[in-house]
C-alpha cells in the first residue's frame, strides 16, 4: 500500500462483524505489477469475506501465479483460470469474466457482494465503514468508496456524481442485486445497474470520505482516445439521451485530454447509431435515465447530483 494513504487498523463493532456475510469476485488480466498489494489490502480488512473468487482471465505474466500462491496461504480465496481472449474486452468481456466466478461461488447465505478489480488499494477498515452506512440506510442498495490515483506525489480525485459507484469497488447489497437482476452483459454495465436500482427505489451512494487508491488511472491501459471512445459506446448502451450528451461532451472540451476527451466521447455515442451496437432492452430504464437527466439539465433534483 502506498505511504500516502493513511494505515489504520481500527477493530471492527461487534454489530458490523454479526451482520456481515459477503462474497468478492474479482476479474483481472495482466495485473502482476498490482494485484499483491490489492490481495494484501484485502486480507488486512478488519471484517474479511466468506469467499473471494479471484478469475484470472488469460492473463500473460505473472497474475496468475501469483493469485495461486496467495490462495494456498488462505482457504477463503479461490482461484479460476480462464484461457487467454487475446486482448482485454472491457464491458461486456469483464461481466463475463466475473459471472465465471460468480457461479462458482460456494457461499450461498451471502448478504453482499462486491465487483473487485486487481489494481486497487483499500483501507483496511473499507469493508467496515461501507457496511456502516448500509445498516445506517435501509435502502441504500449499493455504494463504494472515491478513487484516487497519484499524481505528482499526492492524490488526484476521479470525479463523477455520487450516485455512481466505481465498477472496480462496487459493493452490492443482495435484495438490490436480485431486484436489478445482476449485471448486464455490455458497455455502461456500471451505469445501469445503479440507475435500474434507483428506478426501483433504492440508492446508489458514492461516499468522499472513503478513499480508494487506483493504481491504474482510468484509460491507462488503452490510452485515452479508445477509452473515451469506450464511454461514448457505453452512454449510447446505458439509453442517454442525445442532448444531455451533447452538454457533456462541451463540458469536456475543457477537461484533461482536452477536446480530445470530448471528441472522443462524442463518436463513441453517434458512431454507435450507425453500428451493430444494441442498446440495453428496456424501455422503463431508458425512459427514467432519459427523465433524470433532463431534470439535471433545468437544474432539477435528479439523481445526477
Amino acid at each position: 500500500m502506498s505511504q500516502i494513504m493513511e494505515m489504520k487498523s481500527p477493530a471492527a463493532t461487534d454489530a458490523t462483524k454479526k451482520t456481515t456475510r459477503y462474497v468478492i469476485v474479482s476479474p483481472v488480466r495482466d495485473e502482476e505489477q498490482y494485484i499483491e498489494a490489492t490481495i494484501l489490502s484485502v486480507v488486512g480488512q478488519t471484517v474479511l469475506p466468506q469467499e473471494w473468487i479471484i478469475v484470472n482471465d488469460g492473463s500473460r505474466d505473472r497474475t496468475g501465479e501469483i493469485i495461486e500462491r496467495y490462495a494456498r496461504d488462505y482457504s477463503w480465496i479461490k482461484v479460476v483460470h480462464r484461457a487467454d481472449r487475446g486482448q482485454r474486452v472491457p464491458g461486456a468481456g469483464v461481466v463475463e469474466t466475473f459471472y465465471d466466478g460468480f457461479n462458482r461461488l460456494a457461499s450461498k447465505d451471502w448478504e453482499f457482494i462486491v465487483k473487485l478489480d486487481g489494481d486497487v488499494g483499500l483501507e483496511p477498515e473499507y469493508f467496515e465503514r461501507c457496511f456502516e452506512r448500509f445498516q445506517q440506510d435501509l435502502k441504500l442498495g449499493m455504494c463504494g468508496g472515491m478513487m484516487y490515483c497519484i499524481k505528482n506525489g499526492g492524490l488526484q480525485l476521479e470525479s463523477h456524481p455520487m450516485f455512481h459507484v466505481r465498477g472496480p469497488i462496487k459493493l452490492y447489497k443482495r435484495d438490490c442485486w436480485e431486484a436489478i437482476g445482476g449485471l448486464v452483459r455490455a458497455a455502461g454495465w456500471d451505469t445501469i445497474d445503479e440507475v435500474q436500482a434507483n428506478r426501483l427505489g433504492w440508492r446508489t451512494r458514492s461516499f468522499a470520505d472513503i478513499k480508494v487508491i487506483h493504481r491504474r488511472p482510468t484509460g491507462a491501459v488503452q490510452g485515452f482516445w479508445r477509452d473515451g471512445v469506450k464511454m461514448g459506446r457505453a452512454a449510447y448502451v446505458s439509453g442517454y439521451h442525445p442532448l444531455f450528451m451533447l452538454v457533456k461532451c462541451g463540458k469536456r472540451l475543457f477537461q484533461k485530454p482536452f477536446v480530445v476527451g470530448a471528441l472522443a466521447h462524442a463518436w463513441g455515442f453517434t458512431s454507435s447509431y450507425f453500428k451493430p451496437v444494441q442498446q440495453v432492452n428496456d424501455k422503463a430504464l431508458v425512459r427514467y435515465i432519459r427523465q433524470q437527466q433532463i431534470r439535471r439539465l433545468l437544474l432539477l433534483d435528479s439523481i445526477w447530483k
